[in-house]
């Protein structure tokens, strides 16, 4: 049985995925990034890459092929172990062998197995249906260019001096009416006076703003620079921070990440075993705070352990 198709489908959907005795595809994520020199924009990919030295059974490919054919866990691995024997046999023949849509094998010189990867296929399910497209820089666009607006310069039709004569002499004799009328008279004037009021009433009046002046002094708390601090404290907190991990492996086994874990603590290294969301156990070497730092270093990582990648957490 022919089980590149299950290797695919694994891919859109894990971050490594082991041929159990052949070796483990790895995902590796790239950013979208822009080609200035040929004006070419390129969406966030996820391309694969192989490490033979991942060639342990984590029970995942073996499980989904089981599922498939509705057969035992240990049919489903005896499936596994004849496909990766005719692989073999082919590439001691000096054959190639291609993985579809995946890419292709090939024994060197030294008898080593080398992977080429297929570069067109983006295992990136965010970027389902997203091609790089080319898009020249705009010529002659200057945004310090003035924008003029258009203005409607036909003539505007005035009233007549004679109209505007008539309608000022009939609305200030009115205007002059109402601001003079107030002063004259006493119609806005209220008919209640203070001194008809119970002398007993104007005093309790009197007492009961004292007492409402008091309680709104004494129920106003007093904030203090120290809260202030403090208050400041909290906001500058919650400040989202990412940090850059650089993972050499990914592992369905707990004891196997421990072990590569140790393998990077006597190289220098400052490992980290993270959970991740599938059950797997992934081998971090180091973290770095920006992703600038986190690309370099992995460059000088993954020569050491292929198929380093960045996790962004």
């Amino acid at each position: 049985m022919d089980i590149t198709a299950f290797i695919r489908e694994l891919l859109f959907s894990h971050d490594c995925v082991i041929v159990p005795g052949f070796g483990g595809f790895i995902g590796n994520y790239t950013p979208a990034r822009i080609d200035k020199s040929t004006s070419q924009f390129y969406p966030p990919v996820k391309q694969i890459s192989f490490n033979r030295n991942l060639n342990h059974n984590d029970g995942l490919l073996v499980g989904r092929v089981s599922e498939f054919s509705k057969v035992n866990y240990g049919d489903g691995r005896n499936i596994v172990d004849e496909f990766v024997s005719s692989i073999r046999r082919k590439l001691e023949k000096g054959e190639k062998v291609v993985f579809d849509h995946i890419g292709s094998f090939a024994n060197n010189q030294e008898g080593n197995v080398q992977f080429e990867p297929d570069r067109d296929v983006n295992y990136h399910l965010d970027s389902y249906g997203l091609e790089s497209f080319q898009f020249p820089p705009l010529d002659g666009y200057d945004v310090r260019k003035r924008i003029y607006r258009h203005i409607d310069k036909s003539p505007v039709k005035r009233a007549s001096s004679s109209k505007i004569f008539w309608r000022a002499a009939v609305i200030v004799p009115l205007l002059a009416v109402l601001v003079a009328l107030p002063f004259t008279t006493d119609i806005f004037k209220t008919r209640v006076e203070t001194s008809t009021l119970n002398p007993l009433v104007t005093a309790e009046l009197e007492n009961n703003k004292k007492v409402v002046d008091q309680n709104i002094n004494i129920s106003l708390p007093e904030i203090t620079s120290a809260q202030v601090v403090v208050n400041e404290q909290a906001v500058t907190s919650t400040v989202e921070r990412h940090d850059y991990f650089l993972i050499t492996g990914s592992f369905r086994s707990r004891d196997n990440a421990e072990i590569q874990a140790d393998i990077l603590k006597n190289d220098g290294f400052n490992p980290e075993i993270l959970n991740a969301p599938n059950g797997f156990y992934r081998v971090s070497a180091m973290k770095c705070s920006d992703l600038d730092s986190a690309l370099d270093k992995k460059e000088s990582i993954g020569q050491k352990f292929p198929g380093t990648w960045v996790k962004k957490i």
